[in-house]
């Protein structure tokens, strides 16, 4: 294999002027320059933009890139150092100085830093919202591209046909898990997707061998199969040229990904207050020596697209809206602080119609869902939860094929639960499939599939096993609030946990508090096969990303076995279910525990009110505060380990809004705060119980 594939010196620039136009170029270049001398010399100094990342040196290689993207269902995304590419792609400098600066109307109102942008279109290439974590880029835009093949494959929507992703990531990103989970993805499914790697040789002050091997990603990938491998001089025009001309052709033709490295001099520190004390004289003079504007500078003139004349009034036209630009943005207002709780979930105007993002997920299209119903249309006998989450899956995939079903082991195994068991022979492979062992990648390509107008299903086998996402959970339920509703990510993650015959510190975890303190993010537990039906059919159809806590005792259990309640029905998150009323002591709960509640309850005699919670985020806390005024105890009663769970929370409340009310202290009882042992006998004296719930519950009745 050829690794090193150099542009031919022969080359002449009439035949890659399909792909670039060289004047536009030089102004982009020239205008990133401007951009970068005003923040850092002036704008910093003045405290006026407070993260500034210089990208001289990676200037030229970008805004070349960005001219490949002519497609209008292209998508890219890269990182803090990525603005030349989207100056290429016309957005206007006033938008780059107003994310900088913090003023109203950028690219986040203030809310995100200024260096990591998003631009939502439909009819062009889109941004994808860029992440401050290293490495976080790559899984979404394979999740684009995977849903670019189908969009065109399967829905046959043609607007798709010959679109790519296009991710950038510098060569410390190459180490990180989201790169090689997307690799993974692009070459086993053969995804249009090209990896432009900018290979400064520092990750910050830390060299590139410290990251791969020799400190070059291509030369080990060479045994890599299912991928086009390209490297060479991101500084010299026609060398970047040709290999980005070959790698546009593969993409757009062969429809299977390219990895494009090319090494580029970083001319400044990191960032503003990075002085590169860890490089040596002879280090900093070389990358001066390499910088790629005189080279473009030579090209341009000795090809005859440029004289001095014109250089010099481009660089005055450069200056010109620079200047013009940052005196408009400096006299704009910042954005409102009353503003900033916004948009953590989607919203709706004062006559009660939704307030869209721009980009991502399936409400853009308005759908039009089967009917719903809140009245329970039971049908005969009994099923238990692995039944009525199946049954309302299969039912949904029917009936909205933009929705797709996968993670590790959901295909032809039907799930290490079966509950997915049969969908993949009804629906299909494309529809319901199996994904590499990388819950990074399984979270991170729903990212890309939201954003590119499907609803993603991922399944995250057990809750523990959600650890190695956490960074793209994050990514996608802030994602609404910190583009401020210009994007967001709506998707059902479906995850297992909690306590089953035995317990584990691995499989039998629940931590469900995690994501209801997350931004962004709905979370529903289920106690019983009725809520799951409805809790999952509401979740299926809302515009928030939402987790569906499918616990691992309660999939099967007797108590939880229930009538199916019908393809119409459905519950709103937020509504707790009322199953014992009572007016001596409130008992709330959820989930796994709420049966060892009534089980309590109809041991003591004790005339207590059950509440099962059905959803922690949004949490019925009306319900919860009109019972415990009128009991005036309360005692809440969860899986999750007791400090921080969120059963303090619910205390923190009734304490405030309920205190005059109370005849007893608030009483909380939850699993110690260790892991969930895996003998069966120390598991039961760990978590809660019958037994250890009815003493506490007689104790709180005789205060």
């Amino acid at each position: 294999m050829q690794l090193f594939k150099k542009a031919d010196a022969n080359t002449e620039h009439d035949d890659l002027g399909a792909l670039f136009d060289w004047p536009l170029v030089a102004k982009y270049l020239l205008i990133s320059r401007a951009l970068d001398d005003l923040e850092e010399f002036d704008l910093v100094k003045q405290k006026k933009v407070l993260y500034q990342f210089s990208a001289r040196g990676h200037d030229l290689a970008q805004i070349m890139l960005g001219q490949i993207l002519n497609r209008k269902k292209d998508a890219v995304s890269g990182y803090y150092r990525s603005r030349p590419l989207l100056l290429s792609l016309g957005i206007p400098v006033e938008q780059f100085l107003q994310a900088t600066m913090m003023k109203q109307g950028g690219f986040s109102n203030g809310r995100d830093i200024g260096v990591v942008f998003n631009e939502p279109k439909h009819d062009g290439a889109c941004v994808l919202p860029m992440s401050g974590g290293v490495g976080a880029q790559y899984t979404p835009v394979a999740g684009w591209a995977q849903a670019i093949e189908y969009h065109s494959q399967t829905l046959k929507n043609a607007a798709w046909d010959d679109a790519m992703g296009l991710v950038l990531g510098g060569d410390g990103s190459v180490a990180t898990n989201g790169f090689w989970s997307a690799l993974t993805l692009a070459t086993t499914l053969e995804l249009p997707m090209l990896f432009y790697i900018e290979d400064n040789g520092y990750g910050i002050s830390v060299p590139s061998h410290f990251q791969t091997p020799g400190g070059n990603i291509v030369k080990n990938l060479a045994s890599f199969k299912g991928i086009k491998l390209l490297s060479g001089d991101g500084t010299q025009p026609q060398e970047a040229a040709a290999l980005m001309a070959e790698a546009h052709e593969h993409i757009r033709q062969q429809r299977k990904p390219v990895l494009l490295r090319l090494t580029v001099p970083r001319l400044n520190g990191h960032s503003a207050q990075d002085t590169q004390s860890y490089k040596s004289d002879e280090r900093i003079a070389f990358e001066q020596q390499h910088d790629p504007l005189p080279k473009l500078k030579k090209f341009l003139f000795s090809e005859g697209l440029m004289d001095q004349a014109s250089w010099q009034a481009l660089e005055q036209e450069a200056q010109d809206i620079t200047q013009t630009a940052y005196q408009a943005v400096d006299q704009q207002d910042f954005a409102d602080p009353a503003g900033v709780e916004r948009h953590a979930f989607a919203e709706t105007d004062a006559d009660g119609q939704p307030i869209l993002q721009q980009q991502g997920g399936i409400h853009l299209d308005h759908p039009e869902f089967p009917p719903s119903s809140t009245t329970v249309a039971a049908e005969p006998g009994r099923i238990n939860m692995v039944t009525a989450i199946r049954k309302t899956l299969d039912y949904e995939l029917t009936h909205n094929k933009k929705m797709l079903v996968f993670g590790e082991d959901v295909g032809a195994k039907g799930g290490v639960h079966a509950v997915t068991l049969g969908l993949q022979e009804k629906h299909g492979e494309a529809q319901v499939f199996d994904t590499s062992l990388s819950e990074e990648g399984i979270i991170g390509r729903s990212i890309g599939l939201s954003l590119a107008g499907l609803l993603p299903v991922p399944e995250i086998q057990f809750r523990k096993y959600a650890d190695p996402a956490e960074e793209q959970l994050n990514e996608t339920g802030s994602m609404r609030w910190r583009t401020n509703n210009r994007f967001a990510a709506p998707m059902v993650v479906r995850m297992a946990g909690g306590y089953f015959g035995c317990g584990d510190p691995w499989h039998s975890q629940c931590a469900e508090v995690k994501w209801v303190h997350a931004i962004g993010w709905q979370v529903a537990m289920p106690s019983n096969a009725e809520d799951a039906v409805g809790l999952l059919r509401y979740a299926l159809r809302n515009n928030n990303p939402s987790i569906f806590f499918e616990h691992r005792k309660m999939l099967d259990h007797i108590w939880a076995r229930r009538p199916y309640p019908g393809d119409q029905y459905i519950i709103p998150f937020g509504q707790a279910n009322k199953i014992l009323s009572g007016e001596r002591l409130t008992v709330v709960s959820w989930g796994g525990m709420v049966h060892m509640c009534q089980t309590a309850i109809e041991n003591t005699g004790i005339d207590a009110e059950l509440i099962d919670l059905r959803t922690l985020r949004p949490w019925d806390k009306d319900m919860v505060l009109e019972s415990v005024k009128r009991t005036g105890r309360c005692l809440i009663v969860h899986e999750d380990n007791l400090s921080a769970g969120f059963g303090a929370e619910i205390a923190a409340v009734l304490a405030k809004e309920a205190f005059f009310y109370l005849d007893a202290p608030i009483e909380r009882l939850a699993t110690a705060d260790i892991g969930n042992p895996h003998d069966p006998r120390l598991m039961e004296h760990a978590l809660p119980n019958p037994e250890s719930i009815a003493e506490r519950m007689l104790e709180l009745d005789q205060v």
